[in-house]
C-alpha cells in the first residue's frame, strides 16, 4: 500500500518531499557545549508541555504510515536522557513505510551513557549513530562541553561500534581559534577506526551573540587544513539529500582509506535538496532548522484531533516551507530556539 493512496506526502511548494523525520525527545542535556547553550543551562520545557511516549509514537506513526516518512532520527537535547527511548524505538520499528519496510532508525547523541544502552537500542531497531566529538584533548573537550566527560564519550562511541551500529558517524563542530588545529587529528582517529567524520560549520543556533560570521571556520578552511596531510578527492557518490558533502581519503602509510564530510550550512547550504522535517519535544513541527516559525501539533492532538486531521495540518505547514534559510542575507535572523530545543 503506497503513501499516495494512504494519505499524501509532505511536499512543499518547491517540489521537495520530506522523507526524514527528526524527533527531539527532550530539550535537556548533560553537557553545556559553548556553541549550543549558556554555561548555566536553560530553563527546561515543563514536563506537562513535553510530549508523552504515546503522543510521540502516534505522531511518528502518522509520519511513517500516512505521510511517506522513511527515516526517523531520535535527537535532543540528549535523547539518551529519555529513559523510554528504547520503548519508543521498538514501537517505531514495528511500523511500515510506503515501501513496505520498517523505517530506518538512528540516533544523534553526545555518547554519554551509550556504553550502557547501545545493545538495547540495537535490539529495539536503532541501526545507526551520529555521535558528537569536538576534541580528542581532555582539557579542550571539557572547555568546549563545560564538562570533563571525554572518556565517557569515547566509551559510548566504542560501545555503539561493538553493538553493530553502522555506520558510526562522528560529528565535530569546527571552530576558529577553538579546535581548528585538531581537524587532522580527528580525521586520523576516525580513519583508524573505520568511523565516518563529519565536520560541521559553526551555526547561529547557540546563546545570543555567541556566533560571529567573521570568526567562522569555513568548509574551505577545513579542507585546506586537511589537504596538508591527507589526499582528498571529491566523492563520486551522489549526494542526494545528505547534508554533508563528501571527499574520499586515499590510503597512505599512516592511515587506511576512508571518507570525510563537511556540513557547510553557512557557506554552501543544501536547502534545494532538503528532505527533513522536525518534531520538537513539545510537539511543534519545524520545516527548517533555522525556521523562525513553527506549527503546533500538540494542542490539536490533545484536543481530540484525528490522525487524518493531524496529517492535514502537517501537510499544510510543509507547504509553507521557505526556499532556503536565508543565512546569506544581511537581514537574516536566527531562530529564537537554541539547537538543544530544536533537535538536530
Amino acid at each position: 500500500m503506497g503513501t499516495d493512496t494512504q494519505f499524501g506526502l509532505l511536499r512543499d511548494r518547491f517540489g521537495r518531499v520530506a522523507r526524514d523525520l527528526r524527533v527531539s525527545l527532550t530539550d535537556r542535556c548533560n553537557l553545556r557545549c559553548a556553541y549550543c547553550m549558556p554555561a548555566e543551562g536553560l530553563e527546561w520545557i515543563p514536563t506537562e508541555k513535553t510530549l508523552t511516549d504515546e503522543e510521540i509514537v502516534r505522531l511518528i506513526r502518522i509520519g511513517v504510515e500516512m505521510l511517506g516518512i522513511e527515516e526517523v532520527r531520535f535527537t535532543g537535547g540528549e535523547p539518551l536522557l529519555r529513559r523510554s527511548l528504547e520503548e519508543i524505538a521498538a514501537e517505531a520499528s514495528k511500523m511500515r513505510t510506503h515501501l513496505g519496510a520498517a523505517p530506518e532508525l538512528s540516533i544523534t547523541s553526545n555518547g554519554l551513557g551509550l556504553d550502557k544502552r547501545a545493545e538495547g537500542l540495537v535490539a529495539a531497531g536503532v541501526s545507526r549513530a551520529n555521535i558528537s566529538l569536538d576534541s580528542l584533548d581532555r582539557e579542550r573537550y571539557a572547555k568546549i562541553a563545560r564538562r570533563d566527560r571525554l572518556d565517557d564519550a569515547l566509551r559510548g562511541i566504542e560501545a555503539a561500534d561493538r553493538a553493530g551500529m553502522s555506520p558510526i558517524k562522528i560529528n565535530a563542530v569546527a571552530m576558529k581559534g577553538v579546535n581548528e588545529d585538531e581537524v587532522q587529528d580527528l580525521l586520523g582517529f576516525c580513519l583508524d577506526r573505520g568511523y565516518h567524520l563529519r565536520f560541521i560549520e559553526h551555526m547561529p543556533l547557540g546563546p545570543v551573540h555567541s556566533w560571529k560570521r567573521d570568526q567562522l571556520l569555513t568548509q574551505q578552511d577545513i579542507l585546506d587544513r586537511l589537504s596538508q596531510k591527507f589526499e582528498l578527492t571529491p566523492s563520486s557518490e551522489p549526494r542526494g539529500a545528505a547534508p554533508a558533502e563528501l571527499w574520499d581519503v586515499a590510503e597512505s602509510a599512516d592511515h587506511p582509506a576512508g571518507d570525510v564530510g563537511v556540513i557547510a550550512s553557512v557557506t554552501n547550504p543544501f536547502c534545494n535538496d532538503c528532505d527533513r522535517t522536525r518534531l520538537t519535544s513539545d510537539g511543534q513541527i519545524r520545516t527548517c532548522l533555522f525556521a523562525t516559525t513553527e506549527f503546533d501539533l500538540r494542542t490539536p492532538m490533545r484536543g481530540g484531533a484525528s490522525d487524518e486531521e493531524l496529517a492535514r495540518l502537517w501537510m499544510g505547514t510543509t507547504l509553507e516551507k521557505q526556499a532556503g534559510h536565508g543565512m546569506a542575507r544581511p537581514d537574516f535572523q536566527p531562530p529564537k530556539r537554541t539547537m538543544s530545543r530544536i533537535g538536530g
